[in-house]
């Protein structure tokens, strides 16, 4: 089988494509418009269910050795207080391990499953959607015609507009801060606190150091802060538990607005939309990276199993993920809705349910894809 592929992006959801390409026997080329020299920053949270995708995509021993396990997960109100625990490690069992790690090295074991093949500095100019084929204009102005364009290139996806495929993603209200921490406090366990409409979380990453994700819901219309450091101080300054050892320690803080894409269909002629630029959510549930690995799974197969034959593929490829990003979106806004309610009548429900009611919201995903 022999076809023209192009992934747009070079990023996890790009990367995890090419490589489930490759396992099924095809050889896409691979671009991206960013130099090559921007790795991506901070931590990631793996769920077992991003760990078997990692498994079929034949990624699992080179991430073996980074970062680390997480086999609990707790959850304390603001002061520190608890109010229930996932045991995390029983919940994906006979799926896959919970794992913490750089997403830099995420991001180098994938694209060793590529052979390192991607043509960076290399943005999608135009886009012109034939028959059969895709004719595709680069930065540079070099044109070339492919089978198949799959648009991996986040949530502001440039693949998405071109094609006609959907807007712009819609803001969650939601302002999240991401930071890697060395020297703070020895955490075993990934460790929620969670406030009035925001939560802290931290986990163990593996080298002493603890990645740090945490956010608030914002006021529409609101700017993102100029100091990020000293807004993650003002927000969560007054909490207790493991945060003011923290934020004694915390250097550098990224911060950014989380958005959702919401599509009619993520294919439109020889075009598909895979990871965020097909589903994105708010990163509540930690499924933005797993289920761009489970498209890469599923895309590979298809093509795979339809012989070459793209518009076959493309639909046994809706059919088989609809419903699970569907499933991943309803789930990521009951969670925020939870987080969300009046800290004293969230906390009561949680301290009575919590388990029941957070574990229910997985409970679908350890099913296979």
């Amino acid at each position: 089988m022999t076809l023209r592929i192009l992934v747009v992006g070079g990023g996890i959801s790009g990367l995890a494509a090419a490589r489930g390409l490759r396992v099924a026997g095809f050889r896409p080329e691979v671009v991206e418009e960013l130099p090559a020299t921007m790795a991506p920053g901070a931590g990631i949270y793996l769920p077992g269910n991003a760990a078997r995708a990692l498994r079929l995509l034949g990624l699992d021993a080179p991430l073996r050795p980074l970062g680390d396990l997480i086999f609990r997960q707790v959850f304390q109100d603001s002061a520190g207080r608890g109010l229930f625990e996932m045991d995390v490690a029983a919940l994906w069992a006979g799926v896959g391990e919970s794992r913490a790690l750089a997403r830099a090295d995420l991001q180098q074991v994938l694209l060793t499953g590529v052979g390192g093949e991607v043509r960076y500095d290399t943005a999608v100019r135009e886009m012109d959607l034939m028959d059969s084929a895709v004719k595709v204009e680069f930065g540079d102005g070099s044109v070339a015609e492919y089978d198949l364009v799959i648009g991996a290139d986040g949530r502001r996806s440039t693949v998405r507009a071109k094609a006609g495929l959907g807007g712009a993603a819609t803001p969650t209200g939601q302002v999240v801060y991401r930071s890697v921490v060395s020297g703070g406090p020895v955490l075993s366990d990934w460790t929620a606190l969670l406030g009035d409409r925001s939560q802290f979380v931290a986990m163990p990453m593996g080298g002493r150091r603890l990645y740090v994700y945490a956010d608030e819901t914002a006021v529409a219309g609101t700017e993102n802060p100029a100091d990020p450091k000293a807004r993650l101080r003002e927000l969560f300054g007054g909490f207790g538990g493991c945060v003011p050892q923290i934020l004694d320690v915390i250097e550098k803080v990224q911060v950014a607005r989380t958005d959702e894409v919401v599509l009619d269909t993520p294919a439109q002629g020889s075009v598909l939309l895979v990871g965020d630029a097909a589903h994105a959510t708010a990163p509540t549930l930690a499924q933005g990276a797993a289920m761009a690995l489970e498209d890469a799974v599923v895309l590979g197969e298809v093509l795979k199993q339809s012989g070459g034959d793209v518009p076959a593929a493309l639909a046994s490829y809706q059919n088989r993920r609809r419903q699970r990003c569907d499933l991943v979106r309803e789930r990521t806004r009951e969670r925020d809705t939870t987080r969300d309610m009046a800290p004293a009548e969230r906390d009561l429900m949680l301290r009575e349910r919590g388990q029941e009611i957070f574990s229910d919201q997985y409970r679908e995903l350890t099913e296979p894809f």
